[in-house]
């Protein structure tokens, strides 16, 4: 077997060994640089979930209407289903005043707090209000009993009051749990027996003033 001497060959070879070495240190740290950059603003600028809001949904024909709370699109149509208890596969959520379809996350979100939805299983179309003549009233006041979490003794209430069909006016009132209800009513109690027990007290003082003074009034007019 004949030996070769690459002594030479790499002694020629040397300079362009050590550009190529030069430009790939050169080029690497801009690349690893630019990724931990990407990973950087993926963790410290991730989007933050959205948060929960109530909304009233229906079925086609109007007769069964739920309150749900809900912060995506997909959490509010598997509310809607298991709240109005339907089981088809294929349903479509609609504006109920107007019937447009809500099929994408970002006009969801766009679209304010207590909007009302309707949902239209396979077959069923959107039908507008039948408009009933009506007496103009002075007021109207209307209740939204509705839980954030199951777990919750009571829930949140809405009310929503219109007057003259003009100015309306809605307010919620986030209830509490149990524990926080109950601590409530204890201490309102314990108040109630403070403000009880000082009346008896000042009664009963009075009572026996007037009493100390009838005796005296007794013994004076006897001695006479």
């Amino acid at each position: 077997m004949q030996e070769v001497n690459l002594g030479t060959n790499n002694r020629l070879f040397a300079p362009y060994s050590r550009w190529a070495l030069l430009y790939i240190l050169a080029k690497t740290p801009v690349t690893m640089g630019a990724s931990l950059g990407s990973v950087t603003r993926q963790t410290l600028f991730a989007p933050l979930p959205a948060a929960a809001r109530p909304f009233r949904v229906c079925n086609h024909d109007r007769s069964s209407r739920r309150g749900v709370v809900a912060s995506t699109l997909e959490e509010l149509i598997s509310k809607t289903l298991d709240t109005l208890m339907i089981t088809a596969g294929l349903i479509t959520l609609v504006l109920e005043e107007d019937g447009t379809v809500v099929d994408t996350e970002d006009f969801f979100q766009s679209l304010g707090d207590n909007t009302h939805f309707m949902v239209l299983e396979k077959g069923q179309k959107w039908k507008p209000v039948i408009q009933q003549p009506k007496k103009m009233g002075v007021a109207n006041i209307t209740f939204d009993l509705y839980k954030v979490n199951p777990k919750d003794f009571i829930g949140c209430l809405n009310i929503k009051a219109t007057f003259y069909e003009i100015y309306s006016v809605t307010y919620d009132i986030q209830c509490m749990g149990a524990k926080a209800v109950l601590r409530s009513i204890l201490r309102y109690l314990s108040h109630m027996a403070q403000v009880t027990g000082h009346i008896l007290l000042y009664t009963g003082t009075y009572v026996l003033q007037l009493t100390g003074d009838y005796e005296e009034d007794r013994l004076t007019n006897g001695k006479r």
